[in-house]
């Protein structure tokens, strides 16, 4: 078995930093041609700075439906028609008391982590099949298996996620497309910068961690990166925990015995 992605292409979204930009990073050092998709034209153009393989930046804004289907355009022109992986990366992270959600905040979540994934995997189907060994990874997050505070957008969302996974991985199999997500816990990124000045905060999600800490972006890159290859070419409709075992696990005592 190999994790070998020498001569395949990439799409990545949410490509401009943190898990996106480690992503991109795991399969570029994988031997892939990456193409990094966000709404942060200069930050793309650092990310693909620092990989090897022709990369190739895309700015988009997700949020707009058909910016969605002009970017899966602009990926194929890039490269000749032809995708091997697409990484579903994107999200928009939001958390609110249920008195501060509203219907503009619903939409807005659900149009860049549920209705641009679909898209996207709708838009590219055809060059997904036709590569002979196409994939597709959804980033989900432990926040669509287990309830967290004040995330029932976002929440809803990720777990919507992980269901259009298992659908697609059945409408696609027989295309030769498998369709699997990975579902981090807490990452250390900028989006956890707030919380990691707080020691108490730090502690708490720290103790929910059967390993103990915090994930880094590549720790979940990783598990990409090897979803993406043919090391898991009979893996579908699965959605993997990169989260220590913070979504399975329960600390009934909460200390020693």
């Amino acid at each position: 078995m190999t994790s070998s992605l020498a001569g395949r292409t990439a799409l990545v979204t949410g490509a401009s930093r943190g898990i996106g930009a480690a992503i991109a990073r795991a399969l570029d050092a994988a031997g892939a041609r990456v193409l990094l998709a966000a709404r942060s034209a200069d930050a793309l153009t650092e990310v693909a700075g620092t990989l090897r393989h022709d990369p190739v930046p895309l700015a988009v804004d997700l949020a707009d439906a058909d910016a969605v289907t002009d970017l899966a355009h602009r990926a194929l022109d890039a490269t000749g028609g032809r995708l091997d992986v697409l990484v579903n990366n994107a999200a928009l992270a939001r958390r609110v008391t249920l008195a501060e959600t509203d219907a503009a905040l619903i939409d807005a979540v659900l149009a860049v982590n549920v209705r641009a994934p679909l898209l996207l995997a709708r838009d590219l189907e055809e060059a997904l099949a036709a590569s002979g060994h196409g994939s597709i990874v959804n980033i989900t997050s432990v926040s669509g298996v287990v309830g967290t505070p004040r995330r029932a957008v976002y929440g809803a969302s990720k777990a919507a996620l992980d269901s259009i996974t298992r659908s697609l991985a059945i409408d696609l199999g027989p295309r030769g497309i498998r369709v699997n997500a990975v579902a981090p816990g807490v990452v250390d990124t900028d989006l956890w910068a707030r919380n990691k000045t707080i020691p108490e905060a730090v502690a708490s999600t720290t103790a929910l961690t059967p390993l103990g800490r915090w994930a880094s972006p590549e720790d979940v890159a990783d598990v990409v990166a090897w979803l993406a290859s043919d090391a898991a070419r009979f893996v579908t409709a699965q959605t993997v925990s990169a989260d220590g075992g913070m979504a399975h696990t329960t600390d009934l005592y909460g200390g020693d015995v």
